[in-house]
């Protein structure tokens, strides 16, 4: 088996040595101005979340939420809030992500889908709720910190689905998350967290600006 992977391992580095593969994380460019004229229909604003949705979460509590702010009247009601920022109005839909911090409390009813389709047994999920309440109860950091990275998690999966659909996105962390809160009715739990624009790129847009190197952001052990 050692004797396969290591075969593997060299194919597969000669095969890329002779033509990269772009992957679709360095095709995205993050979007700030948009063509104001293209639309996306509900279908596709559906489709996207979706997608978003098969993001991983920690015993899979799917603890997020979205508002997908499509309409013109929606856009006009979030432009303030996100400081004026353009986008909100010329992208096709900008999606508020939220994370939900009471998620742990819907957790054996979220899990039971898994559990009717034999993926996981009802020991697991029972181990799992336990757990959760155990780490969520009487955390409120532990719940912050649960939402926002099940939302940040979310979020970049839309991008990346918008990207595969030949879209453009951007994500926004400039709005007033308590006036989003209370514009848009968000559940007492939940947490906006960011703003994902998306539609189709207009003109002056920037290319994909440089990263650090691999050698200052990582270190193998």
């Amino acid at each position: 088996m050692s004797e396969l992977i290591a075969n593997m391992t060299t194919t597969n580095t000669s095969q890329a040595s002779q033509a990269h593969f772009e992957s679709i994380l360095e095709q995205r460019t993050s979007i700030g101005r948009y063509d104001a004229s293209a639309q996306l229909d509900e279908e596709m604003v559906n489709e996207l979340v979706r997608l978003a949705c098969l993001a991983p979460s920690a015993f899979n509590l799917q603890n997020w939420a979205f508002v997908a702010v499509h309409s013109n009247a929606a856009k006009q009601r979030l432009y303030p809030l996100a400081f004026e920022q353009p986008q909100v109005l010329d992208a096709a839909v900008t999606y508020i992500v939220s994370g939900r911090m009471q998620g742990y409390k819907e957790l054996n009813t979220t899990l039971q889908a898994s559990v009717d389709a034999k993926i996981i047994s009802e020991g697991v999920q029972k181990t799992w709720v336990e757990m959760a309440s155990q780490t969520h109860q009487e955390s409120d950091q532990a719940r912050r910190d649960e939402a926002i990275r099940s939302a940040s998690l979310a979020a970049m999966s839309l991008m990346v689905a918008a990207q595969e659909k030949g879209l453009a996105s951007g994500a926004m962390g400039g709005f007033d998350a308590q006036a989003v809160k209370a514009e848009f009715a968000l559940e007492e739990d939940s947490l906006p967290v960011i703003l994902i624009t998306v539609g189709v790129a207009g003109e002056g847009n920037w290319p994909q600006k440089v990263r650090k190197p691999l050698a200052q952001v990582l270190r193998t052990l």
